[in-house]
């Protein structure tokens, strides 16, 4: 390999040139027409999804009733309320009507991880001035946890390192190409919550009151690390990685032959479903709000205390993104749940493999997966370019049914949207 070649490639995977991407949007029409077709429906039907009755993911079509409570987790929303307010109070009146929305709007559920072929809702960060921006990732950093805003601020600039490692989509893989929304009226009594979206980053944050639900949320990167430039050094996903493996070496032969759908992960082992270029092995992605799927792999009932520790720590390692209180409701909302989840694994086990798993439960989605190149031509799952998700089941995501249960109480006649 050339010394220039050296320069964009990592790990010996080059850069994927002439995608149709500009300004952090995709144009399906760029692709010539015997591709366009096959292109557009690869594509995730957000906006028409977003459009229809929100239900959520359940095994089977139907949602299981009282599984989640209004409560007070001890977490002070102050702070981010006033962070909100500050944010808003410093734009000029059309950034305020591009950014604002009804706490049920239908565009909590217009996202995508990859690039959108409409026109984005809310303010794209890129375009705000360094104040303004400065408040908007203030909300970010007052509603999460220390580790939950140093992961997004990473998946953020990893993206910006991507475009610099292959030199190219300059105004579309930087640091702040990601479209910031706010949902409501920022208090710290009645609900509302912010969404920040983009390339790898799509973050739903509901507050009410002194609960929070951060669903979903889907972080990735491409690669994981930067191993030159601006941003050298920064990884993600390490904790989630080591959880991970951890758990999968604890199963004894006969829970990995339940827990294991596929020994490989290449796309030439995997049924067409999951060797998606878009998706991957990914169930929980946008436009999947109302998806049926059903429990898979090994069940947590037959997990050794030891081994069911291992579990609920690698659950930690995607609640820790939330602040104390609510993280803490997050673990134990799981651990009551024990005995209705599920460890689902792709793929091998070994220090260097690419593999996928997956943790189900009717209040949690957790999906790890390692994915074929985009902007690196890695025709092959690897583990430097990760996806993962997290997801409330039954009703449980963009705090849907917190918001249902709160108007019943406080305001009966108001009915709530999608």
């Amino acid at each position: 390999m050339h010394d220039d070649d050296e320069k964009t490639h990592y790990r010996g995977f080059g850069p994927v040139p002439g995608l149709p991407i500009q300004d952090g949007r995709v144009d399906l029409s760029a692709f010539p027409p015997d591709l366009r077709t096959v292109v557009q429906e690869a594509f995730p039907p957000v906006l028409a999804r977003a459009k229809e009755p929100l239900v959520g993911i359940t095994t089977d079509g139907h949602v299981v009733p009282g599984l989640f409570a209004l409560q007070d987790t001890g977490w002070d929303p102050e702070p981010a309320s006033r962070a909100a307010a500050a944010f808003l109070d410093c734009l000029t009146p059309a950034q305020r009507e591009a950014v604002l929305f009804a706490v049920d709007a239908d565009e909590w559920r217009m996202w995508i991880n990859a690039f959108p072929d409409w026109d984005p809702h809310g303010l794209s960060l890129e375009d705000l001035g360094p104040a303004q921006r400065g408040r908007a990732l203030a909300v970010l950093e007052a509603s999460l946890s220390a580790t939950g805003y140093s992961d997004a601020r990473t998946a953020m600039k990893l993206n910006a390192a991507l475009g610099e490692l292959i030199g190219q989509y300059r105004d579309t893989l930087t640091e702040y190409r990601y479209s910031f929304a706010v949902f409501g009226t920022p208090s710290a009594t009645e609900p509302w919550g912010w969404q920040l979206w983009g390339h790898h980053l799509d973050v739903h944050c509901f507050i009410i009151g002194r609960q929070m639900v951060l669903t979903p949320t889907f972080i990735g990167a491409e690669p994981t690390e930067a191993d030159r430039g601006t941003h050298k050094g920064l990884r993600l996903f390490d904790e989630q990685r080591t959880a991970g493996l951890d758990l999968r070496r604890s199963f004894r032969p006969g829970q990995a032959r339940q827990a294991v759908l596929h020994s490989s992960i290449r796309v030439q082992d995997l049924p067409a479903e999951l060797a998606d270029p878009v998706n991957g092995r990914h169930l929980g992605g946008p436009a999947q709000d109302n998806r049926v799927i059903p429990y898979a792999g090994l069940p947590a009932r037959e997990l050794s205390p030891s081994q069911r520790e291992l579990m609920l720590h690698l659950v930690k390692t995607y609640a820790q993104r939330l602040p104390d209180g609510p993280a803490t409701a997050f673990v134990d909302n799981v651990a009551r749940h024990l005995g209705n989840t599920h460890i689902a694994w792709i793929g091998g086990s070994g220090d260097d493999d690419a593999f996928y798993y997956r943790i189900h439960s009717p209040v949690v989605l957790i999906e790890y997966d390692c994915h074929q190149g985009v902007f690196l031509d890695n025709d092959q799952p690897e583990p430097f370019h990760v996806h993962t998700i997290v997801r409330t089941p039954n009703g449980g995501d963009y705090g849907r049914d917190l918001l249902r249960r709160h108007l019943a109480h406080h305001h009966p006649r108001r009915r709530i949207g999608r």
